[in-house]
């Protein structure tokens, strides 16, 4: 007995260790809240863009998903500046998800279903504007702007926007459809190469398939650079900038300000919002001096 038990253990480390190896850059990469039975397995369950209490919540954030790693500090530094709200549910998917979800009522992932009503949902300046109707009340919190995810080292020696066209380059690119970055990024393929590169880029190299469209790119960027499937991305500043601060082998290669964009993150309070004293609490703590410095710690720059 004791004889099986010991193999069914080293088994186990040996599986384990495969699963380590195989998935060891898998989010969720944020610190997840603390339970009696913590249950995350690398590839298969870790549903890393979902936060928080999603049983009877105080408050419920839809984030635009490029600002998952900051969500963290960011509830914690709430909770302590306002102790009643105890349980917050915060969702990270692509703006345009969110806002397909926002306006059909309900989101599903893998075989749960999700019917929570946001109370603030926040997304870049442009698809706020659309959807100026739906808020009580806006405001602009934190700015980013665009660079270059690449393997550590820059093996491929990409230098800027240009060097994503060539053929021995496999791009990691935000689906415009769907994921905001996607737009602003083709704005600056305009800006570097003119429409020549922006077509380059997003058609002759899509129908080859050496540019891959991602469905959640602050997510798939990094995972396709880190296991080689893809050799560069563009991604927001700050995403580049977070996988270089967690140790992942990644680098982070400027675009000029002549060739970039700058994103303006706004948010706002939903007129039907569940919880709308929360939301007013939480927007007026996006002004605070705690909220800024969580979004300077992880590469944002914010109103002043």
């Amino acid at each position: 007995m004791k004889r099986i038990g010991i193999l069914m253990f080293l088994s186990f480390t040996c599986l384990a260790g495969l699963n380590a190896q195989d998935h060891r850059f898998d989010p969720p990469w944020n610190q997840p809240p603390e339970s009696s039975v913590m249950f995350t397995v690398p590839g298969i369950d870790n549903v890393p863009d979902f936060f928080g209490d999603i049983n009877d919540p105080q408050l419920v954030l839809f984030f635009a998903g490029n600002q998952f790693m900051c969500v963290d500090e960011l509830l914690g530094a709430f909770k302590k500046m306002y102790p009643q709200y105890i349980r917050v549910f915060a969702e990270t998917l692509p703006p345009g998800i969110l806002a397909k979800q926002i306006e059909g009522g309900s989101l599903t992932v893998g075989n749960m279903r999700i019917t929570l009503k946001p109370d603030i949902y926040t997304a870049g300046k442009t698809r706020i504007d659309q959807m100026t109707e739906a808020f009580s009340d806006t405001m602009a919190y934190a700015y980013n702007k665009l660079a270059i995810m690449v393997q550590k080292g820059n093996p491929k020696r990409v230098a800027g926007l240009k060097d994503l066209a060539r053929s021995d380059i496999r791009v990691a690119m935000p689906n415009p459809e769907f994921e905001g970055i996607g737009k602003r990024i083709e704005a600056a393929y305009v800006k570097a190469g003119g429409a020549a590169l922006q077509n380059a880029i997003m058609k002759e190299k899509v129908s080859r398939g050496t540019t891959l469209l991602t469905q959640i790119h602050h997510r798939q960027t990094p995972l396709w650079i880190l296991n080689e499937k893809c050799n560069a991305g563009p991604v927001w500043y700050s995403e580049a900038y977070y996988q270089q601060l967690i140790g992942h082998p990644i680098a982070l290669i400027p675009i000029p300000d002549k060739e970039n964009i700058t994103a303006t993150y706004m948010a706002g309070i939903l007129k039907n919002a569940p919880h709308q004293q929360a939301a007013k609490d939480f927007i007026s703590f996006l002004k605070t001096d705690a909220a800024k410095a969580v979004y300077r710690k992880y590469g944002f720059t914010v109103p002043e």
